[in-house]
């Protein structure tokens, strides 16, 4: 080899890192709000559906789960509320890496998903809904009083899988705050400790991003806004019969491989997200 070619091919090389360093470092900019370089709690509630909105919150959570994997993102489960048939009534988990928050906050809102129902002995279509809540995980960067008298505390047994202990102890605790309505729960630590320390985390950044949001509305609606979880309010879609499409609302990106979506390759839809903040 000459070495004018081999000049060339440590020029291509060159460049090649280069561009890839400048796309990195755009695609970080898109990180520009105050939090997203945190960690975030997710949350996923079953909505309309039944047994079947169980079945895709249980769906949901594994994309997600997934999606973290790809990510080097850590993951714990927080609460945990099973289905009465199958699946999971709600979940909350702390998704813990660098721009988790970033990242997670694009999926906030309401998830469609249209299929021929596995629970219909004849097979029936059937569409369902979950929605999703994405909190930063800054409690000890806010600022926020709350007096126990407040506070309810309520404590009952867990529910699902966590041994007997979890499940004949009341270790699981909920708490309403009385003046706004707000409300945490955590079940998934076998000390009620652990799970009224974790409640009470949740339940403070709950409050103050409620306060966030009274105090701007217009630049806090898409992070805060609570959409009610049936038609007309969803963010994205997902269809697995009669045809497989998966289509983000807010973007019109769609995909037809329905699976490797579903296996938590959601990342190019989250850019696609990100983007519209820079079209704003």
């Amino acid at each position: 080899m000459s070495e004018l070619e081999e000049f060339k091919e440590e020029y291509i090389s060159s460049m090649s890192e280069l561009n890839h360093k400048i796309e990195n470092l755009e695609f970080i900019k898109k990180f520009s709000g105050k939090n997203d370089k945190e960690n975030a709690i997710i949350t996923i509630h079953s909505g309309a559906g039944g047994t079947e909105a169980c079945d895709w919150v249980q769906i949901l959570f594994r994309m997600y789960a997934m999606f973290c994997k790809s990510m080097d993102f850590n993951i714990e489960i927080l609460d945990e509320q099973v289905g009465d048939v199958v699946g999971i009534k709600s979940i909350t988990f702390k998704s813990d890496g660098k721009y988790s928050y970033g990242y997670f906050k694009a999926e906030i809102g309401v998830h469609r998903l249209i299929r021929n129902s596995p629970f219909d002995a004849n097979n029936k279509r059937h569409t369902s809904f979950a929605s999703v809540d994405v909190l930063p995980d800054i409690e000890d960067d806010i600022k926020i009083e709350i007096d126990k008298k407040d506070l309810k505390w309520d404590y009952f047994r867990g529910s699902g899988a966590g041994g007997q202990h979890r499940n004949k102890t009341e270790t699981a605790v909920r708490i309403v705050h009385i003046p706004t309505g707000i409300m945490s729960q955590c079940q998934n630590e076998r000390s009620k400790s652990q799970n009224e320390q974790n409640a009470l985390k949740i339940l403070k950044l709950r409050l103050y991003n409620n306060e966030l949001s009274k105090l701007n509305k217009e630049k806090q609606l898409s992070e805060s806004e609570k959409l009610k979880i049936n038609f007309g309010s969803q963010i994205r879609t997902y269809t697995l019969q009669p045809f497989q499409l998966i289509k983000d609302h807010r973007t019109n990106m769609e995909t037809g491989n329905v699976d490797k979506f579903l296996d938590g390759d959601i990342k190019k839809f989250i850019i696609e997200y990100l983007k519209l903040g820079d079209e704003k």
